[in-house]
């Protein structure tokens, strides 16, 4: 009976422990690009008579707008063997190049997004994802940028380049994105 009990103890905790590595975080929604800033309008004098002065709200968010698109225009995505989060040869130049522009640019923030292709369990990509956004983290870091200006996450095989199951959409598929983020 104790036996029993035990056995039926151990596989419920292994069980909680699988659905809790198994749950993966929802990214936040990306914002929809068809809508434009909120812009406010600031009146010319206030209530009480005096004249405002300052950047418009508007004006800031298209600065942002303008970094972002740029920082977009300037980095490169890396892309990864099968299987595989070591950084190829080509992957480390490219990384060197967004490392100069970041360089270049010290407000800009990134997220590093790790993607995989179809093939492997949903867990699996997740986590391949993962360690591919953090091998291209840690050689950034290495390459002198700072690791509070950098995040990342994993998308596993959710938002693929190429929906085609071939070899040339897998190859595409299997990568780590930079985007600019304020």
């Amino acid at each position: 009976m104790k036996k029993v009990l035990k056995m039926q103890w151990f596989v419920m905790t292994l069980l909680c422990a699988l659905l809790a590595v198994g749950c993966a975080k929802k990214p936040a929604p990306a914002p929809d690009s068809t809508m434009t800033p909120t812009e406010t309008v600031m009146p010319s004098e206030s209530v009480s008579g005096v004249q405002s002065t300052g950047m418009q709200e508007s004006t800031v968010s298209e600065t942002a707008m303008t970094t972002a698109e740029s920082a977009m225009a300037e980095l490169q995505r890396v892309h990864f063997d099968f299987d595989q989060f070591t950084l190829s040869a080509e992957a480390r130049d490219l990384l060197a190049a967004n490392a100069a522009y970041l360089q270049a640019n010290s407000s800009v923030r990134v997220r590093i997004e790790g993607h995989c292709d179809e093939r492997g369990s949903d867990e699996y990509n997740l986590a391949l994802g993962e360690r591919r956004a953090q091998a291209a983290k840690d050689y950034l870091v290495s390459l002198g940028i700072a690791a509070d200006r950098l995040e990342t996450i994993s998308y596993g095989e959710e938002m693929p380049l190429d929906a085609s199951s071939n070899e040339d959409a897998w190859a595409k598929n299997r990568r780590a994105e930079f985007k600019a983020i304020m």
